[in-house]
């Protein structure tokens, strides 16, 4: 299984009156990661839950974490 949430380590300047935010992170759509859909792609059994996930394919659901609820500063 892959990570929706990705995360790196942005360039701080030596100079930089800031303090540095050391650790940055983003999210990443699955459709990124599905390509082309596939035939009979498996549906929610409800239009009910469809709705409420706000896609039709579980493959293409992605539920938002917030990166300040983790711990992670984000951006």
């Amino acid at each position: 299984m892959f990570s929706q949430r990705k995360f790196y380590t942005p360039y701080t300047s030596p100079t930089d009156p800031c303090p540095p935010i050391e650790v940055k992170s983003y999210e990443t759509p699955p459709q990124l990661y599905l390509g082309f859909q596939p035939p009979c792609l498996p549906q929610y059994a409800s239009a009910k839950e469809a709705l409420h996930r706000g896609t039709l394919w579980p493959a293409l659901y992605s539920p938002y974490e917030s990166p300040y609820k983790r711990g992670d500063t984000g951006e």
